[in-house]
């Protein structure tokens, strides 16, 4: 494992950062990793969890300091992300999703909206973001949920599908179309509705494969009234931030696929070392030694590619479309690969829910379909290099 020791020691935070790191990883193995069992079994939400990452003030890293938050890197977050997901898939993505649902407002909100909203985050809430619906997954510029101005306010008819923390979100960052343009692409449009509005109701919480224990929704919106304050940016600009926000939370769920990997990486590691058959430890088979080194080559490849990306972000790098769609694609691959290989290395103990590899091939599933399935990451791929004459 010392290669991935060196990787892991590579990366370099300021102080401040280092130090909640730790932190992070203290907590994630002492109270939020002993949990995670149980919480898969019976499906409940992880508010302890919450609870716990809220007494370390988590969701202030990616706030800034004007708002409410402490305005760490790109960099910091990713790796509190993945000591967090290692320990429990479920609550991983439900503390991604405040980033993926907070980063855009961040980015493209007016300074009053910033004023407003970014604290309720700060001080502990949770985000959900509404783009999926029934007829409009991966393509997002098919949905129909519509905006429809009324004065000084917007009002909301439609519904969402699969939306991470649906049923316990403070605030949506909501995608829907704006009802005077009429151009399908150009009239996507983002606001924010907040906990409780009126006509908001959640239709159903989804019982997955896996991450069993984040919470999944459909909701809709009937009738629903919110200040027309509440867009961010202008009629028609959701597009262009619906792209923003991917190019940050694609290599944010590429960390949460592959800490998932790094856990069935390491529960594999060690059993196959304590293992025996004919005599022999299960690794000391050079069948074995193989499987080993294409997970372990697979993994650091796109651990070194991830903290690729993130360097470009913290550098101010906003076009890394290309950059976080392969990184996605390949991350989450990998991760289903290696919990796959993971469960055959176990055996028979693989394949019962006492071991955990038997979770993380499950948790690992999701992260080839959401945030676009890799099918159209590498359709968008591919024709990257199609030569415009």
């Amino acid at each position: 494992m010392r290669i991935f020791e060196r990787m892991d020691a590579s990366v370099d935070l300021p102080e401040e950062e280092r130090l909640l790191l730790e932190s992070v990883r203290a907590l994630a193995r002492e109270e939020i990793a002993p949990r995670a069992a149980a919480l898969d079994a019976s499906g409940e939400f992880p508010w302890d969890n919450i609870a716990a990452l809220n007494r370390l003030e988590l969701n202030r890293m990616f706030i800034p300091e004007a708002y409410g938050g402490a305005g760490m890197s790109f960099a910091a977050y990713i790796e509190c992300l993945r000591e967090i997901a290692m320990a429990c898939a479920s609550t991983g993505i439900i503390w991604a999703t405040n980033f993926h649902a907070t980063k855009p407002i961040v980015q493209f909100a007016t300074e009053e909206q910033k004023r407003r909203l970014l604290p309720v985050v700060a001080d502990g809430g949770l985000g959900a973001l509404a783009i999926t619906e029934p007829e409009a997954g991966s393509d997002a510029t098919g949905m129909r949920t519509s905006f429809r101005p009324d004065g000084d306010e917007i009002v909301i008819e439609g519904g969402k599908t699969f939306i991470t923390n649906g049923d316990v979100a403070d605030l949506y960052l909501l995608f829907g179309k704006w009802s005077e343009i009429e151009n399908s692409k150009a009239a996507l449009s983002v606001l924010v509705l907040p906990r409780g509005t009126p006509g908001l109701r959640v239709l159903r919480k989804e019982d997955k494969m896996g991450h069993r224990a984040s919470s999944t929704a459909a909701i809709a919106f009937e009738g629903c009234r919110v200040p027309r304050a509440n867009l961010i940016g202008q009629p028609g600009d959701g597009l262009r931030i619906l792209f923003g926000a991917l190019n940050k939370s694609r290599p944010s769920v590429a960390a949460h696929a592959l800490a998932i990997a790094r856990a069935a990486f390491g529960d594999s590691v060690a059993y196959i070392n304590e293992r025996r058959q004919s005599g022999r430890r299960i690794i000391d088979f050079q069948g074995i030694q193989f499987m080993v080194a294409d997970m372990a080559a697979d993994l650091v490849l796109a651990e070194s590619w991830l903290r690729h990306v993130v360097r470009l972000i913290d550098a101010g790098e906003d076009d890394v479309g290309m950059e976080a769609s392969l990184l996605k694609m390949r991350a989450s691959d990998v991760a289903m690969r290696i919990t796959t290989d993971a469960v055959q290395l176990h055996g028979g103990y693989g394949y019962i829910r006492d071991s955990r590899v038997e979770r993380l091939m499950r948790d690992a599933k999701i992260t080839q379909i959401w945030e676009g399935t890799n099918q159209v990451h590498r359709q968008l791929i591919g024709r990257s290099f199609i030569r415009r004459n």
